[in-house]
C-alpha cells in the first residue's frame, strides 16, 4: 500500500512540479530508453547517466520508464525482427565486424537481435515521444491539474497520516 502510495504520489508530483513541459518531456523519452531496452546493458547506464546529469525531470524518466516498461515486453517480437533484419544485412557487415574489434563496443551486446532492435527504435520514437509528452503535460497543467488537487482522492492522500510522515523523511 505505502508503495502504491509513493508511486501515485510520484506522478502527480511530476505532474505538477515547477519543471518546464519540456523538461519533464526529456526525462520521459529518456525514461522510455530504460522501459523499451533490456535494462542491463551498457547503452541504458549511460541513459541514467543522462537523467542524473541533464537538467531534465528525474521523475519524469521514471515515470517514462514505468510507463514504456509493459509496452517494451510487449513490442519484443518487433524489436527482435528489426534487430535481425539490421544484423543480416550484408552492406552492415563492415559496421558489426569493425564494433566487434573495437575495444567495449562489444559490452555493448548490440550483437544481441532485441537489443539492437530495441535501441534503434527507441531512437526513431524518441523524438515523437518527448513532443507528445510535453504536448500531454502541458494540456495536463493547463486543463485537469486544479481539477485534481480539488479532488477527494488527492485530498485524501495529502492529508493521510501516511503522507505526512513520509514528508518528513524525505530529502
Amino acid at each position: 500500500m505505502l508503495g502504491l502510495l509513493k508511486l501515485i504520489q510520484s506522478i502527480i508530483k511530476t505532474l505538477h512540479s515547477a519543471g518546464t513541459p519540456g523538461q519533464v518531456a526529456a526525462g520521459m523519452a529518456l525514461g522510455s530508453a530504460l522501459g523499451l531496452t533490456p535494462l542491463v546493458n551498457v547503452h541504458n547506464l549511460v541513459i541514467f547517466s543522462l537523467l542524473v546529469l541533464l537538467n531534465v525531470s528525474f521523475g519524469g524518466g521514471m515515470l517514462g520508464w514505468m510507463l514504456f516498461v509493459p509496452i517494451g515486453f510487449l513490442l519484443d517480437p518487433m524489436f527482435h525482427a528489426v534487430g535481425l533484419s539490421l544484423l543480416e544485412n550484408q552492406s552492415l557487415r563492415p559496421v558489426w565486424t569493425s564494433w566487434t574489434n573495437t575495444p567495449l563496443l562489444p559490452y555493448t551486446n548490440f550483437n544481441n537481435t532485441v537489443v539492437l532492435g530495441s535501441f534503434v527504435s527507441w531512437v526513431v520514437l524518441a523524438i515523437p515521444i518527448f513532443f507528445a509528452a510535453r504536448y500531454g503535460v502541458a494540456r495536463y497543467r493547463a486543463t485537469v491539474r486544479e481539477r485534481v488537487r480539488q479532488s477527494r482522492f488527492y485530498k485524501a492522500i495529502t492529508a493521510s497520516q501516511v503522507y505526512n510522515i513520509y514528508r518528513m523523511f524525505r530529502p
